[in-house]
């Protein structure tokens, strides 16, 4: 997931302390060198998959196969960690996924006995035993890879780290095609499996935690950095909670963490909790009634999809119920990544089309070009582009009707497949929250005003209602939102003709 949610996707939050890559061995590139070179490492790359990758026995001998050797597995490892560049990389998986998936032969010759056997009148043993053998032919065979390296040390962190890799060449299109996605797609369930919740542990950051985990923290937080170890030592003081995961085989090592404020009502602003001292050294269990999430980081990339995220936080919010039985109001401050590009996208359609305006009133549009000194749409495009117009104390107020009703239309009303395009606002949707609050000037910080022209939500989470809001929003995509929200959005369908 930056702020709460997945922003979770967005870029390497720090590494989860892998050992730095060995020094690659002085040998060809696909990168450079001679062609002659290239093609001694892409035949090194297929001698290494032949000798690597272990045969999948046959349906008979299963379970009586031995396990390949070890070392095999091994050298795959030692391999990869030897490339220094993304694209040998990436080039390895490529041939990994293409050469080394599923037997489509073997698919096609059990699918046609399965079909046949439901033709005929058969025991149903017989059916259900030619429907496992065409589970068996539908494994591709670099799981089998993947399964005997999670079992050296350390094999499952590399295996993290390498569909950090993939992911990252799929994004700079260093690696395409279906059968690289369908890899991702195993490696991401299996990496589910292994980091499902019964193997996480919930551990909690304090001022006397060890100096290597607040370190880490203080370098996982990407959304509001950490200044210097005074300001983390607030955010994890007094009026403040710190959570992580981490696996059970590797303690004390964070795999996401969420930072939460205990205040006494629900925060309108971020600099109230990032900036500001807490009132006392010492809590006043009196003066706190709501609990707010206010940042959630996902330290592996290579763990981007597997629900870390959304456990974490029904996790805590248990967590504080447990340590305050009186609290009954909890929220996220999210930020809302995306709505200054989105509007800025907006404005320069309209302005192609020779100055249409679908966004503003009139009158919001004669005001905005006196302040501005300029045609609306150009003038206005260039200011937001710059984050130079909070200077301007009354092009800021001139915007705040118009910019609030249109966030709230980004974050209602804008979709992909049906469910919300915000990828923060889906998060917490999932997560069964309500979309409680859009906040003006919420976060006043260049990146704040770049992002969401410094626009903030709350995702207000009402524990009774979580599980029925989740079911609603993912089976028939219904967003349940508050009156603010939806008199926003109200507005803009009354003032907007997008």
């Amino acid at each position: 997931m930056r702020g709460l949610g997945p922003a979770l996707t967005a870029r390497r939050l720090f590494p989860l302390r892998l050992p730095p890559r060995p020094p690659r061995p002085l040998g060809p590139r696909l990168s450079s060198g001679s062609a002659a070179e290239a093609g001694a490492l892409e035949r090194a790359m297929d001698e290494l998959l032949r000798r690597a990758v272990p045969a999948t026995p046959a349906y008979e001998l299963r379970e009586k196969t031995p396990a390949p050797a070890e070392g095999q597995c091994a050298d795959f490892v030692s391999f990869y960690g030897g490339l220094a560049e993304a694209a040998e990389r990436a080039e390895l998986l490529s041939r990994l996924a293409r050469g080394f998936g599923v037997d489509h032969g073997q698919v096609a010759e059990q699918s046609a006995g399965v079909l046949q056997l439901r033709e005929q009148p058969r025991e149903a043993a017989v059916l259900l035993q030619a429907e496992d053998r065409l589970r068996y032919a539908l494994v591709p065979r670099y799981r089998g890879l993947f399964h005997h390296i999670s079992k050296l040390d350390g094999g499952v962190r590399f295996l993290v780290r390498l569909r950090a890799d993939l992911l990252e060449a799929q994004a700079l299109k260093l690696v395409e095609g279906p059968h690289v996605r369908e890899m991702n797609g195993v490696l991401k369930g299996m990496l589910s499996e292994w980091f499902s919740s019964g193997f996480l542990n919930l551990e909690r950051v304090t001022w006397h935690s060890p100096c290597e985990v607040l370190q880490k923290i203080s370098e996982s937080e990407a959304v509001h950095p950490v200044k210097n170890w005074m300001d983390m030592k607030r955010r994890v003081g007094p009026y403040r909670r710190c959570y992580f995961f981490s696996h059970c085989a590797t303690p004390e090592e964070p795999l996401v963490v969420l930072h939460v404020a205990l205040t006494g009502e629900i925060s309108s602003n971020i600099q109230a909790i990032v900036k500001e001292c807490p009132p006392s050294e010492t809590e006043e269990r009196s003066e706190i009634s709501a609990a707010i999430f206010y940042s959630i980081s996902l330290t592996q990339p290579g763990l981007q999809g597997v629900e870390l995220g959304t456990v974490l936080v029904k996790r805590v919010l248990k967590e504080l119920q447990k340590e305050f039985p009186h609290l009954g109001t909890f929220s996220s401050l999210s930020p809302i990544p995306g709505f200054t590009k989105w509007l800025l996208g907006l404005l320069s359609s309209q302005a192609k089309e020779h100055g249409r305006n679908e966004l503003f009133t009139d009158s919001e549009c004669q005001e905005i070009s006196e302040i501005t000194g300029g045609p609306m749409n150009e003038t206005l495009k260039a200011f937001l582009s710059s984050s130079e117009w909070v200077k301007s104390e009354k092009l800021v107020q001139a915007l705040q009707a118009p910019l609030m009703r249109l966030c709230a239309w980004y974050l209602y009303g804008e979709k992909h497949r049906g469910f919300a395009l915000n990828p923060v606002a889906n998060f917490h949707l999932q997560n069964g929250a309500v979309m409680w609050r859009i906040n003006w000037m919420a976060d006043a910080s260049l990146k704040g005003i770049a992002s969401s022209c410094g626009l903030m939500a709350n995702y207000r989470y009402y524990p009774g209602e979580t599980a029925t809001n989740s079911t609603s929003y993912l089976c028939s995509k219904n967003i349940k939102a508050s009156k603010q929200v939806l008199s926003l959005v109200a507005q803009f369908q009354k003032n907007s003709k997008l």
